[in-house]
């Protein structure tokens, strides 16, 4: 699969350019007839993005909002990424409830969540068991230690191939994340990496070899775009 690695000067310039990438894939799916499926993601980076894209003037009824991962709390909690997408973005925009897909975070069992996500992408996407349904568009972040949604080093999360969802673990707290195999199918990924704490970990990710039980983005070979900034590719300004 193709990856394409750009550097731009700071958090606003990703931000601009994941914006353009965004109304790329939007307007590729909606010319065609069809709706438009985008998988958001946690952290500042994103948050940028969101508040751009809720100035956008989309045909909202088309846009379908999945979650890459969620960390296991109410929405209405400050750490969760579905609360921070709906202040930043979805709440700001004329879209069907019915077109936002949240991660359940109420079960007493974090399994049964990551099973009735998994059912409830399968029948969105009209797909059978062990099938892989496409995602127009994934957004994704990386972390200061290699992970990305809440694939973790050295977790069973990593290993999963036969499901869509699995549970991630961060410091013995349960995560409900998306699977590689899942990510990777889609039509295209942006990652969004800003920072100098995050250059050791981009350095070992986008190099040819390396461990990818260590560095779990290594896992997304898809097509994949990363929009970097200079401190994270260890790079002083022009």
């Amino acid at each position: 699969m193709a990856r394409q690695v750009e550097i731009w000067n700071d958090r606003a310039e990703i931000a601009n350019r994941a914006l353009m990438l965004c109304q790329i894939a939007y307007d590729q799916a909606i010319t065609k007839g069809e709706r438009f499926t985008i998988v958001a993601a946690g952290g500042s980076t994103p948050k940028v993005l969101y508040e751009l894209l809720a100035c956008k003037e989309w045909d909202w009824s088309k846009v379908h909002v999945f979650w890459g991962d969620e960390r296991y709390v109410p929405v209405t909690d400050p750490q969760s990424n579905e609360g921070m997408t709906r202040q930043a973005w979805l709440d700001r925009v004329v879209i069907p409830a019915a077109n936002i897909h949240g991660i359940p975070t109420d079960k007493d069992d974090p399994s049964i969540a990551a099973a009735q996500y998994e059912q409830h992408i399968q029948e969105f996407f009209g797909v059978s068991a062990g099938e892989l349904p496409q995602f127009d568009l994934v957004l994704l972040g990386m972390g200061d230690d290699g992970h990305t949604a809440s694939l973790f080093p050295h977790t069973p999360a990593l290993k999963v191939g036969d499901r869509l969802v699995t549970v991630g673990s961060k410091d013995g707290q349960p995560r409900i994340t998306l699977t590689v195999p899942l990510i990777n199918r889609a039509k295209e990924i942006i990652f969004m990496i800003e920072g100098a704490a995050k250059a050791k970990a981009l350095k070992a990710v986008l190099a040819p070899n390396g461990d990818a039980n260590q560095y779990p983005s290594r896992l997304i070979t898809g097509n994949t775009i990363w929009l970097c900034d200079r401190t994270a590719m260890n790079q002083k300004q022009p």
